[in-house]
């Protein structure tokens, strides 16, 4: 947990568009999908707690991030670090522990 945004930073650079990660809680109930749309922007899903979408720019990245980490993830040890090349992927049914 400790190390989960550079984790997450230093995967989607060497990803290629319109790939992406997908971190998700260690029950799956929760997540957040990084998709990179472009070398330089990025689309942020959110869905747990909060339900939105947004596009940000590799710069601002971490600082989004990091407030998305606190508010799905607050009392968490373990997440799940799953990388994807196509968003469809996202969309398939995930097994509930």
């Amino acid at each position: 947990m400790t190390t989960l945004i550079s984790d997450s930073l230093r995967a989607l650079k060497k990803i290629q568009p319109p790939g992406g990660i997908e971190l998700l809680s260690y029950k799956r109930n929760r997540g957040i999908a990084l998709i990179k749309k472009q070398d330089d922007l990025v689309e942020i899903r959110e869905h747990g707690y909060e339900e939105q979408v947004l596009e940000v720019t590799i710069d601002k990245l971490e600082k989004e991030l990091k407030t998305m980490i606190k508010r799905e993830f607050p009392r968490s040890r373990k997440v799940r670090l799953i990388k994807f090349a196509d968003p469809r992927e996202l969309e398939r049914e995930r097994q509930k522990i």
